[in-house]
């Protein structure tokens, strides 16, 4: 199998959901931004049967950042969002936690692996990518060749059971004539995310400096744009660092569940 790293954009953005898993699956590690375009993407966490309620709840009474796509059963790897695809290997990378701490970024959960986890699939932003590049917006961390930055704010999910914690936003500078625009189709895939939370002055967030994001790479910011940004599905982790839950497991941010979903099916009139 080729180096994914060695394909350009035009050949990562050609890859079918299934041929991405099989590079992941050998354990290539990319952020997956720009690859599959046309295809949905999802955030992950998978937390123990007792703790599955409470992410449920979580996920209820904080929609914009964690928009439910699908649970898989406890011990269930597969479902029809990635048909004949294994939840444990088919991500780039992964993030385990032990009492909030992270412990491990594997490229396979085989060995964290255990019949009473329950995996949560989140909507993702990078879902309504490929509608803002066919519009003419340009996406600063693709055409860069980085990780989305994402910060985590001084907003607070709505807790539940055991789950709070801070928002976590990603971020991508738009041309200041292209904002409305952007909001606009973005307001179109409430299923991953939608319309900003947030445009203009990051302070306002508790961000001091775009320059050091908390999760993902920092992308330069040409004149003339304005930083708008997006509710992010690592909100739940989080929220998994700050209630410190005995385990739970998470995607590495930007490192997403690529799924067999058109991402015009998470479009609405």
């Amino acid at each position: 199998m080729s180096n994914l790293k060695d394909l350009n954009l035009d050949q990562r953005a050609a890859l079918s959901p299934k041929e991405a898993r099989e590079y992941f699956r050998e354990g290539q590690v990319l952020p997956t931004a720009g690859i599959s375009a046309g295809y949905a993407q999802a955030n992950l966490m998978i937390v123990p049967q007792e703790l599955a309620f409470d992410v449920l709840l979580f996920a209820q009474r904080n929609p914009k950042s964690c928009p439910v796509l699908g649970v898989l059963e406890a011990g269930e790897v597969s479902s029809e969002l990635f048909a004949g695809g294994d939840i444990r290997t088919d991500v780039p990378q992964y993030m385990v936690y032990e009492n909030g701490v992270k412990v491990a970024e594997p490229t396979d959960l085989s060995q964290y692996w255990r019949e009473d986890l329950v995996t949560f699939i989140i909507g993702c932003s990078f879902t309504f990518e490929s509608a803002l590049i066919d519009s003419g917006i340009s996406v600063a961390h693709i055409e860069q060749g980085v990780n989305v930055p994402m910060y985590k704010t001084t907003l607070r999910s709505k807790t539940a059971g055991k789950m709070s914690g801070p928002m976590v936003v990603s971020m991508r500078p738009i041309p200041a004539s292209q904002v409305a625009d952007a909001v606009r189709i973005t307001s179109r895939y409430p299923a991953v995310h939608g319309a900003p939370v947030h445009i203009g002055n990051p302070e306002e967030l508790g961000i001091t400096d775009l320059s050091k994001p908390d999760f993902g790479d920092a992308v330069d910011i040409p004149e003339g744009t304005v930083p708008v940004f997006w509710a992010c599905g690592v909100t739940p982790q989080a929220a998994v660092m700050e209630s410190k839950p005995t385990l739970a497991i998470g995607h590495a941010p930007g490192h997403m569940l690529i799924t067999d979903i058109k991402d015009s099916q998470y479009q609405v009139p």
